[in-house]
């Protein structure tokens, strides 16, 4: 399931990043990227050996484990150490799939969250490619899109200004991706339940099935 989640971040949130990040040695970001991925790779990436980025890479992780809507359609057991790129003009990232593992953890779903406004840079959307075609991604400074690590995707040319992202990928409690979506449904359907009615007859046999799913399929 491909999902896009507004809000992750607040302005202060952003500022804050924004600052860090102009204090950062930024390095070649094909360091970090498989054999073939290196071909295509063409961005820069905040020096993850700089520890003065701990505070702020612990406060946007934070936000992010604790927005709702990730929590639901993610079902998140870890996330890798997040990773800030920057893609000036004439930068990009050429088609690729994520590495199935890293940092020793199975990769399940990638985000990526927006630092830059849409209207400061031209090109560099996110392209997630999939058998219905390909679907360019472009969200306001704060927003993020997760979707399916097992994805080929793309980071299409800058043209104008400079683009700066936040990527990292999560382990799931919920393996498949189909049976993550099966769980955000349920979830979503059972909190409009509540919403519109309260805690009712209805409303527990839903969050029984919910949790007796999540039982059934979780790996912990």
């Amino acid at each position: 399931m491909q999902i896009v989640i507004a809000n992750v971040l607040s302005r202060d949130d952003i500022a804050a990043v924004r600052r860090a990040l102009k204090n950062v040695r930024f390095v070649d970001g094909r360091a970090t990227a498989g054999f073939a991925a290196r071909v295509v790779k063409n961005n820069a990436q905040a020096d993850s050996n700089d520890r003065s980025l701990d505070d702020i890479r612990k406060r946007v992780a934070d936000r992010i484990l604790r927005n709702d809507v990730f929590r639901m359609a993610v079902r998140p057991k870890a996330l890798t150490p997040l990773l800030f790129a920057r893609y000036d003009k004439g930068k990009n990232y050429g088609s690729h799939v994520d590495d199935a593992l890293m940092q020793g953890m199975r990769t399940d779903v990638s985000f990526t969250l927006f630092l830059s406004d849409p209207k400061s840079y031209s090109g560099g959307e996110l392209v997630i490619e999939s058998t219905a075609g390909e679907e360019p991604v472009k969200l306001a400074a704060g927003s993020m899109v997760a979707y399916p690590a097992t994805a080929l995707h793309r980071v299409a040319k800058v043209t104008r200004g400079e683009r700066l992202v936040c990527v990292g990928w999560a382990r799931s409690f919920i393996r498949d991706a189909a049976r993550r979506e099966i769980l955000f449904d349920l979830d979503t359907a059972r909190r409009r339940m509540f919403a519109r009615e309260g805690k009712s007859a209805d409303y527990d046999l839903v969050s029984k099935s919910l949790a007796n799913l999540t039982r059934m399929w979780a790996e912990d």
